[in-house]
């Protein structure tokens, strides 16, 4: 009897230690922060991806739009100008290296890497005659139809450029991206565009 009796104090003490283990381990609340962590790191750093990627490019977006608005103004007040035998002249080599010279800090263009800034500038009868619309064709950027043609003074002229700008995070490529390069199958790139119309100034009185 004192046998049994000894066994069935064991088991009872052994069932009292496991419930209390059990309930300390329901109120041990070490590692929750890391488990919580754990289920909500990949939303967060999608998020904080989604808005760095975002960020940089609105920064790009700005950038282009000065360096188009600053370059605009000097045609329109002939500091710069073509085919008028004038000290002032520029090529289109000429333009866009200033135009690339103004966004080295967020954009890679130029003769020696894969450029991707397209320019457009040229000269129209009135403000109606401007086309307002991108010219994206099978879901590329269509440039045959870009010139480099600017007017003389008193003209009317819309200089445009277009920027090819590459989404770094993959997971958000399907959602930022809006156009294809050559050779590519899917959208890789989210294209910026900067535009600037103006009348020229009468610097030739």
């Amino acid at each position: 009897m004192r046998v049994l009796f000894c066994k069935s104090r064991r088991v009872a003490a052994q069932s009292t230690n496991l419930k209390r283990s059990w309930f300390r381990l329901r109120r041990d609340e070490n590692g929750t922060a890391a488990i919580e962590f754990a289920v909500l790191a990949i939303p967060f750093f999608l998020l904080v991806f989604a808005i760095i990627e975002t960020c940089i490019a609105f920064a790009a977006e700005n950038t282009l739009n000065y360096a188009v608005d600053k370059l605009g103004r000097e045609l329109r007040t002939g500091q710069m100008t073509f085919a008028t035998g004038e000290s002032t002249d520029i090529t289109e080599d000429e333009f866009r290296t200033r135009l690339c010279a103004e966004v080295s800090m967020m954009f890679a263009c130029g003769a020696d890497v894969d450029d991707r800034l397209f320019v457009d500038l040229q000269n129209y009868g009135d403000f109606a005659s401007i086309p307002t619309d991108v010219p994206i064709v099978a879901g590329k950027l269509d440039d045959s139809s870009f010139d480099f043609d600017p007017g003389g003074a008193s003209t009317i002229n819309v200089l445009r450029a277009y920027y090819n700008w590459r989404v770094t995070v993959d997971l958000f490529r399907p959602y930022i991206a809006n156009i294809k390069a050559d050779g590519d199958s899917q959208a890789n790139y989210f294209l910026i565009v900067a535009t600037t119309a103006y009348r020229n100034e009468a610097y030739d009185d």
